[in-house]
């Protein structure tokens, strides 16, 4: 049985969710391909080394989210998965109600 180990669980936002994020001298905007508490899949076809720090701003409808993430798996010509490490708490709030008004929404 392949059973996912994750922290917290993933949902697909609506395609026009959009991060503008940072990484080094590189910067970029990208779709969204899912997100969770604790990270999010970007869309990108610029590779980004693992373990890069990355900082993100999520452009949401309750919102925009700061945070701080670092690159933990990289698909090439697809996207990056980026665990979010630092976050102030009011962006967390946003970030956690928005989750939470999506996975309603999606039921």
């Amino acid at each position: 049985m392949n059973v996912e180990q994750r922290a917290y669980p993933r949902i697909k936002p609506p395609s026009s969710f959009l991060v503008a994020w940072r990484s080094g001298m590189m910067r970029e905007v990208s779709y969204v391909e899912n997100l969770a508490i604790g990270g999010v899949f970007l869309r990108t076809k610029k590779k980004v080394a693992l373990r890069s720090l990355v900082q993100v701003l999520l452009d949401m409808p309750m919102g925009q989210v700061r945070g701080r993430g670092v690159v933990r798996r990289h698909q090439e010509h697809y996207g990056i998965a980026v665990q979010f490490i630092a976050m102030e708490p009011e962006d967390r709030g946003r970030l956690v109600r928005q989750i939470r008004n999506l996975t309603v929404t999606a039921s």
